[in-house]
């Protein structure tokens, strides 16, 4: 087709070809617009499909995130039941075990005692038997002593009242010559007297002597008897010291037994805690807690893992 000459509008050939190409466009543009609504329609139908599947998906969600949270609160309380009663049986076995051992040094402090306390009434008896002996041996040595001392009094007295009779039958043969005899015979009474005295103070003195000899015997046993109870009652108190040591050493242990269950204990439970946190965030790395009712789950695919098995067993 040549180029026209003349000017715009004047010329129909070139108004023909012009409405000719807006028809073609208008009707290029129609097609285009009809396939561009049935894109439209289409994406639309795609998009209420995704939105209700996205809106299905969530729900099973939070079914599923209830139940697992449902099933992971009973696997946790499961476990702290089972823990406890571990915990409680424990506790019970070492306060059964801690009171036979009491029992049993108790037992063992007793028969001691009874040990010591035969033992020191076995050795009282020998004492007292010794202290018969002895005193048995004393009485006749002091028999025996007065026995001399009576008899050479007697010999005394006896040579005393001989020489008073032959003087006294020498006086009165020759009465003269002697003219003092009754100063001689007071002097012999005198004599006699201070004899008499000194016998006397001689018997006291022995008497004296003995009583002191048996003061001196309960004394010495007395002494004895006193330092076998001092030894008995410091080898009782070394005794009680080992055994007091050796329970406070068991409690000891037992404190720091108790207390390291404890720690642990609270170790497990702050695991629990850190356990239920996570399954209720349903992230290990989530500082923000989601409730288990949440629409909105933005965390990865696969669901919460199952809590680890604590080790529970005694030590």
């Amino acid at each position: 087709m040549g180029h026209c000459c003349c000017k715009p509008y004047n010329c129909l050939q070139c108004l023909d070809h012009t409405n000719e190409s807006a028809l073609v466009k208008e009707k290029e543009l129609s097609i285009e617009l009809a396939n561009i609504r049935d894109e439209v329609a289409f994406n639309t139908a795609k998009c209420e499909k995704l939105q209700k599947e996205k809106e299905a998906l969530e729900l099973r969600l939070e079914e599923e995130l209830r139940r697992l949270g449902w099933q992971q609160q009973a696997e946790l309380q499961e476990l702290r039941e089972r823990l406890q009663r571990q915990f409680q049986a424990e506790s019970a076995r070492l306060q059964e075990e801690h009171h036979g051992q009491l029992l049993r040094v108790r037992c063992q402090h007793q028969e001691q005692v009874e040990d010591i306390t035969a033992s020191h009434e076995a050795a009282l008896l020998e004492m007292e038997n010794n202290h018969t002996v002895a005193i048995t041996i004393l009485q006749d040595d002091h028999d025996h002593k007065v026995q001399e001392l009576i008899s050479t009094h007697e010999l005394e007295k006896k040579e005393l009242e001989e020489n008073f009779e032959k003087l006294r039958l020498s006086l009165q043969i020759a009465l003269a010559p002697y003219q003092h005899l009754e100063e001689d015979m007071k002097s012999l009474q005198q004599v006699l007297e201070m004899k008499n005295q000194q016998i006397h103070q001689q018997e006291k003195r022995i008497i004296e002597l003995e009583k002191l000899a048996e003061k001196n015997i309960i004394l010495e046993e007395k002494i004895q008897v006193l330092q076998q109870q001092n030894e008995d009652l410091k080898a009782r108190i070394d005794q009680n010291t080992v055994v007091t040591r050796q329970l406070s050493e068991e409690n000891a242990n037992l404190q720091e037994y108790v207390e390291k269950e404890t720690q642990e204990k609270k170790r497990l439970s702050r695991t629990n805690e850190e356990l239920l946190w996570k399954l209720q965030t349903g992230d290990p790395t989530s500082p923000i807690k989601l409730s288990p009712t949440s629409p909105v789950y933005r965390g990865s695919s696969s669901g919460p893992s199952s809590p680890a098995r604590v080790s529970t067993t005694p030590r």
